[in-house]
């Protein structure tokens, strides 16, 4: 197992879901006794702008310093499931987030990452589309939006990151289909 930065980063990612996780649902906590809440939303939302962050350096690292790794290869796209399905459960526990849009995104994050094994087993790799990159960063500009609780664009942009996901998710199992048929 090769520990570079890209990895460590990707590391980082997955420790900080849960932390915020926890900060977005656990509001009644003795610990935050005196604190208002948009202080709490403002340091989850630096959280998860730092965990983001992380997402795009670490790929970028791997790339320019030659650094990609099969540890990488499966922290990454891990990482990026935990923080995001941290991020949409938890605002959909304290109600800034609408139940079906998270079902169905996170329905949309589960059957492609179950395809992408599909193909690893076939020793096929279907690469991460640009749809796919635009319907991520949707949705973690929506993520944040709704940490802060700046409706109604914050709502405005979950739809949007919906019809994004759904639609790389189609372009995603179109490429699958096509590798198999070669």
């Amino acid at each position: 197992m090769r520990l570079n930065l890209p990895n460590i980063l990707a590391f980082l990612r997955i420790l900080i879901a849960p932390i915020m996780f926890w900060l977005l649902i656990d509001r009644n906590n003795s610990l935050f006794d005196g604190i208002h809440g948009s202080w709490i939303n403002f340091l989850t939302a630096i959280l998860f702008v730092l965990a983001a962050t992380t997402d795009f350096f670490d790929g970028y690292i791997a790339r320019a310093w030659n650094q990609r790794t099969t540890l990488g290869g499966i922290l990454d796209p891990l990482a990026d499931k935990m923080l995001i399905l941290a991020a949409f459960l938890g605002l959909m526990l304290i109600a800034r987030a609408n139940a079906w849009i998270i079902y169905l995104i996170l329905l949309r994050e589960f059957f492609i990452t179950g395809l992408r094994v599909a193909a690893a087993s076939e020793g096929k790799e279907v690469a991460a589309s640009m749809s796919g990159k635009v319907k991520t960063v949707f949705q973690m500009i929506a993520i944040g939006f709704l940490i802060m609780d700046w409706r109604p664009l914050g709502d405005i942009l979950l739809w949007i990151a919906l019809v994004l996901t759904l639609y790389s998710g189609f372009i995603y199992t179109f490429n699958y289909t096509k590798s198999i048929k070669k």
